[in-house]
């Protein structure tokens, strides 16, 4: 059983990922209320994850290289100190302490995020390859993704209720108060890490990941599935715009829809934990992918607002499956001695796509309106799914057994 393996270490480092996702989160969902709030522009939306990828585009690879050949915990511990700098530079703010555009203080607060959110994927992805064996990899996964989503479902909920009964300045005390929590949990964290690499020349050793990546059809046709599907899929960002514009709900009704997809998410990574999909695993990922654009044009379509959040929670099992398949293929795949320059271009990949498709979102509902923007966005993920199923057949006929 996987909790009788290393218990404690698993424990700390899943405290540390849950922690700091519910930290990023509730800052995510009170800066888009916040925004919104000052601007009623989707753009401005928009432009919160222009802001944030731009850095992580400039520091993720160099962060992936200082994972590999330094401490994986300490540039964990590091991240988490640059979001709490950020939690308190919009508690400032929101309490007036600061002069100025409170809109370009926001944009410049969440450009650390993108250099603090640059450091967690390939600490947390090192780290996990420490303290478990590769036979527990696929179900440590599924119990990975329960507690990320997790985070996921309870951080939009938290963020939402704290902006709507305590005010934004309380809301990002909260998370302040939980990157200094995380922080703690990865200090606390014991785990032997192997003596630091020899030291590569930087561009040389960054080179030779990303020549690993784009040689793997596997790895590359997993994170371009969902790097794309994402891009232009996600409809999270303009959540603070349906709320406002079409379900005529305050913020606790969008921190409900923003922790709807988690729902469905932490089922299904729960559901995974104990049944993990060792058969047809590429056929299961881009099955996944499918589903979820075809949930994103059905919240589009959507007038009421429960079956809105119903749709989304459909759209979490999805993207549950995705997640929880891409991690298990991504670890089993990379070498020991690559795994924070892997995670740090599948971040790139993954990661950055989020910011990248906010941007995209709000240029789209500008262009086209709101509800075309984001069915727009569903049938470019269908045909993202059709275009990788024809063009990486090693990924559509992926077995997990052939990664061992």
């Amino acid at each position: 059983m996987l909790f009788f393996v290393k218990p404690t270490p698993f424990f700390k480092l899943l405290s540390f990922r849950v922690l700091i996702v519910l930290a990023y989160q509730i800052m995510a969902i009170v800066v888009g209320w916040h925004i919104y709030e000052l601007t009623h522009d989707t753009l401005a939306l928009g432009l919160i994850g222009l802001a944030e990828v731009i850095p992580y585009f400039c520091c993720a690879l160099f962060a992936g290289y200082a994972v590999d050949h330094h401490s994986r915990r300490l540039f964990g511990v590091i991240a988490c100190l640059l979001l709490f700098l950020t939690a308190l530079t919009l508690v400032a703010l929101s309490a007036g302490r600061l002069n100025g555009n409170p809109a370009l203080w926001i944009y410049g607060a969440i450009a650390f995020t993108g250099v603090a959110r640059a450091f967690i994927g390939p600490s947390y992805s090192a780290m996990f390859a420490l303290i478990l064996p590769r036979d527990q990899y696929a179900r440590a996964s599924g119990i990975g993704s329960a507690v990320f989503q997790f985070g996921l479902v309870v951080g939009p909920a938290l963020g939402g209720i704290l902006v709507g009964w305590a005010g934004k300045t309380a809301a990002y005390g909260v998370a302040a108060s939980l990157c200094l929590l995380a922080a703690m949990a990865l200090l606390s964290l014991r785990v032997d890490e192997p003596p630091p690499a020899a030291s590569a020349p930087i561009f040389s050793s960054i080179g030779e990941g990303l020549r690993f990546v784009f040689s793997n059809q596997i790895i590359l046709g997993a994170q371009s599935l969902d790097m794309f599907a994402v891009l232009f899929g996600g409809a999270v960002s303009m959540l603070p715009a349906f709320i406002h514009d079409v379900f005529h709900y305050g913020p606790e009704g969008l921190g409900i829809l923003r922790a709807a997809p988690a729902i469905g998410a932490v089922m299904t990574g729960i559901f995974l934990a104990r049944h993990p999909l060792n058969l047809h695993a590429g056929r299961w990922l881009l099955g996944a992918v499918a589903g979820f654009g075809l949930c994103m044009i059905g919240f589009a379509l959507s007038v009421n607002f429960w079956i809105a959040g119903l749709v989304l929670i459909f759209s979490g099992v999805c993207d549950g499956v995705s997640v929880v398949m891409r991690t298990t293929i991504l670890q089993l795949a990379t070498p020991d001695a690559m795994r924070g320059r892997v995670s740090a271009i599948n971040g790139i990949f993954i990661g950055s796509s989020n910011e990248l498709g906010a941007f995209e979102s709000g240029i789209a509902a500008r262009l086209l309106g709101l509800v075309p923007s984001v069915v727009f966005g569903g049938i470019m993920t269908l045909t993202v799914v059709a275009v990788t199923a024809k063009l990486a057949p090693t990924l559509r006929r992926l077995e997990l057994h052939q990664l061992h």
